[in-house]
């Protein structure tokens, strides 16, 4: 029965209704009757009643206590709740961005008043929990995105679809001017974040900058127009004049007034047409011309105005729409087309008189280069002289007890020296070669005595260098001139020497048909394809090629291989290369094989270049003081006694002093007062002397003073000097040798 009567616990009235139960109950038992004397049951039962009710109020309590506790803690959190949610309220206000945010069903849950503002609403206007097609749809109905928006149902389509799937930020344009950076995000409940960032000021700036480009690129565009010799005119795709120059006006004789901006090209080609320009004057060929013009197709034609000019008319269209046309003032190309068919009638005097002026230009042409040559000796000679006092100075510095860091700065300018001479004589060299002021002397010679130099200048450096060289001995004969055949030679060791830190280099040669293949193989760092094009031209060096190069070493200036290539064509010999990058390198010139083996003397000459020069007395002529003074010095170091002059008349004055005459003569061959030093020697010999040790030093490199000066019997010593040549020479004048150089 209470059972049945049970109250849910937690109800407020459970603890009165069970106490009413309880003594109706007991009530009940009072007035029953027990036939067998059942108070003692009765009473029991009463008890047993009793501590169930106690039992169940117990629990009432407990249960009662429970919920309180729950109602304090839903109090709690939901104050907690409400604090979150109007500090996210807060933050969503402060930001400077319009900020949205949207559940997974695309509802509106959470907005900004900066956001309302973008979009020229208010929150009241549209409710939270609006789904956002139908906001994009408020939005375009209230004419908030660009008029310019042709078809609304494809815009909110599209909007609706970068909305469901964002990624990337995008920008709209708003009707109102400004400008929206559209920033949106999936949520991980399956919502969207939107960031709206006004950028109106941004693109603002980004138009002012494009307009500024834009003037100055119209302002270079009209400056670039008006150098042009031919007149040009723009006209837009509306027909309107938008650009031209004063040639145009010009060329056409066009009044004032008429050229403006914005000018329409029917009252352009109603002038022209009606004032005779093209010949015809009539309303149909202005039609006709302004129909051709709307046709935006291109034209060319030539008329002939009224003052007897030609012109020639380029019109073609822009891709924009518009054209642009040119006019050509070709009277002159008329002209001479007209005197050409003239000409024709007199082909035979006009190719007659075309081969005079040919052979006159030839004949200028040959002058020239010369021309070309002797200034070329001249400018070197110029350049040489100071260049031959610096050296005579530092080698007259390198023969004294120096201090270790003076020895190295002397040791170092002697060596930038010596490349400013070899670039210079390279120049020089060159120069002679394009002039084709080098002779050649082809002859029949047996390159044995040409490996065995090689092996003997270049062993010792390439095995400085921890490389080998070895030359395969060949007693073949070609036919060329061997002094220039050797520099080829010389040019290809010595680059392989260069190049190769470590291995082997093998020179050698073998028949290959009627001529002879000369090779020099190396193992250093090779030439990649690319590079192999380009090595023969001036002042090539490759990247890699001076990496193993140490600071006394000379690494070229990269005129070696191209002085090579000038050789070879003016010798007609071919030369190749094979190499790759990191293997090494085959360079090859092949030469006329000669058959028949003839005797080739040779003359082995030896310098004693330790004789002693004590006293050895030694007179200088040269125009340049410097060069006095560093010649003086470096003898004088030798321990010779030196007399210098800086001129003939001065020379023949320290002669005429002297109680004997010198032991030799150095003289400039180029003096003052258009003297040469080979006048002053025939003088010497005329009048003092007839036969004496001398030296002509010079930076003239011509064959042709070679010749001149051996035919003296004097050495000659080019600019700028090498003093272990000139002590060389001045050692065979000590031991009574008196064999020029």
């Amino acid at each position: 029965m209470i059972d049945a009567l049970d109250i849910p616990s937690g109800t407020p009235d459970e603890a009165l209704k069970l106490r009413k139960i309880i003594a109706a109950l007991m009530k009940q038992v009072e007035r029953t009757l027990d036939v067998q004397g059942g108070a003692f049951s009765l009473f029991q039962t009463a008890t047993l009643l009793d501590d169930k009710v106690r039992e169940r109020t117990n629990e009432l309590e407990t249960a009662l206590n429970e919920v309180e506790n729950i109602n304090k803690e839903l109090t709690r959190t939901k104050g907690e709740a409400e604090t979150a949610r109007i500090r996210l309220v807060e933050a969503v206000e402060s930001v400077s961005e319009g900020f949205a945010l949207y559940d997974s069903e695309d509802r509106l849950v959470l907005c900004n008043e900066k956001f309302w503002e973008f979009w020229g609403g208010k929150e009241k206007e549209v409710s939270y929990g609006i789904q956002f097609e139908d906001m994009a749809r408020r939005f375009v109905d209230r004419y908030v995105v660009p008029s310019e928006v042709s078809d609304v149902t494809d815009w909110i389509d599209e909007r609706l679809a970068r909305h469901r799937n964002p990624r990337d930020s995008f920008v709209i344009q708003l009707k109102d001017g400004r400008w929206l950076k559209i920033n949106e995000r999936p949520t991980k409940d399956g919502g969207v974040v939107g960031v709206y960032t006004d950028i109106t000021d941004i693109k603002m700036q980004e138009r002012i900058r494009r307009e500024k480009e834009l003037a100055e690129q119209n302002v270079l565009l009209q400056a670039s127009l008006d150098n042009l010799s031919q007149g040009v005119s723009v006209f837009d795709k509306d027909l309107q004049l938008v650009a031209w120059n004063q040639r145009f006006v010009e060329l056409l004789e066009l009044p004032d007034g008429l050229v403006e901006h914005g000018m329409p090209y029917s009252r352009y080609i109603r002038y022209n047409v009606f004032r005779g320009e093209f010949g015809q004057a009539d309303e149909e060929d202005y039609q006709m011309r302004m129909d051709r013009a709307k046709k935006m197709v291109p034209l060319v034609f030539e008329y002939t105005r009224p003052d007897g000019k030609s012109i020639e008319v380029h019109r073609n269209p822009m891709p924009s729409g518009g054209f642009v046309t040119t006019y050509t003032d070709i009277t002159a190309r008329l002209r001479s087309e007209e005197q050409l068919l003239e000409a024709k009638e007199n082909l035979e005097e006009r190719v007659r008189e075309r081969t005079d002026e040919l052979h006159l230009a030839k004949e200028v042409a040959e002058e020239a280069n010369l021309s070309k040559t002797r200034f070329l000796a001249a400018a070197s000679h110029d350049l040489l002289q100071p260049l031959n006092a610096a050296r005579l100075f530092i080698s007259t510095l390198l023969d004294r007890s120096l201090e270790d860091k003076n020895l190295q700065l002397v040791e170092r300018a002697d060596f930038a020296l010596k490349g400013v001479e070899s670039l210079l004589g390279a120049l020089l060299e060159i120069s002679k070669l394009d002039a084709g002021a080098v002779p050649v002397v082809i002859s029949d010679y047996e390159i044995k005595d040409l490996f065995d130099r090689l092996e003997k200048e270049y062993g010792p450096i390439a095995q400085k260098k921890g490389t080998s060289l070895k030359v395969v001995g060949s007693t073949k004969l070609v036919a060329s001139d061997p002094k220039l055949f050797s520099r080829i030679l010389r040019n290809f060791v010595s680059n392989a020497v260069r190049y190769t830190d470590k291995g082997r280099i093998v020179v050698g040669a073998r028949q290959v048909g009627n001529q002879l293949k000369l090779s020099v193989y190396d193992t250093g760092t090779g030439i990649s394809k690319e590079d192999q094009r380009h090595i023969f031209e001036e002042f090539r060096q490759l990247d890699n090629a001076n990496s193993s190069f140490n600071a006394n070493e000379n690494k070229g200036v990269g005129l070696g291989l191209a002085i090579v290539k000038r050789i070879s064509q003016t010798l007609g010999h071919e030369v190749t290369v094979q190499s790759e990058l990191g293997k090494g390198s085959c360079f090859s010139v092949y030469a006329p094989l000669v058959e028949a083996k003839k005797e080739v003397s040779a003359r082995t000459v030896v310098d004693k270049l330790g004789e002693v020069l004590d006293g050895l007395s030694i007179l200088i002529v040269d125009n340049e003081t410097d060069i006095q003074l560093g010649m003086r010095g470096l003898l004088e170091n030798w321990d010779c006694r030196v007399y210098t002059a800086g001129s003939q008349m001065e020379a023949i004055r320290i002669l005429d002093e002297l109680p004997t005459f010198p032991d030799a003569v150095i003289a400039d061959y180029h003096l003052n007062n258009n003297e040469t030093g080979l006048e002053f020697l025939s003088w010497i010999k005329r009048d003092h002397k007839p036969d004496f040790p001398a030296m002509i030093i010079t930076a003239d490199r011509t064959d042709e003073l070679r010749a001149t000066i051996a035919s003296h019997g004097y050495a000659l010593l080019n600019k700028p000097l090498k003093p272990a040549k000139l002590r060389a020479w001045l050692s065979h004048i000590a031991s009574n040798s008196s064999s020029p150089l």
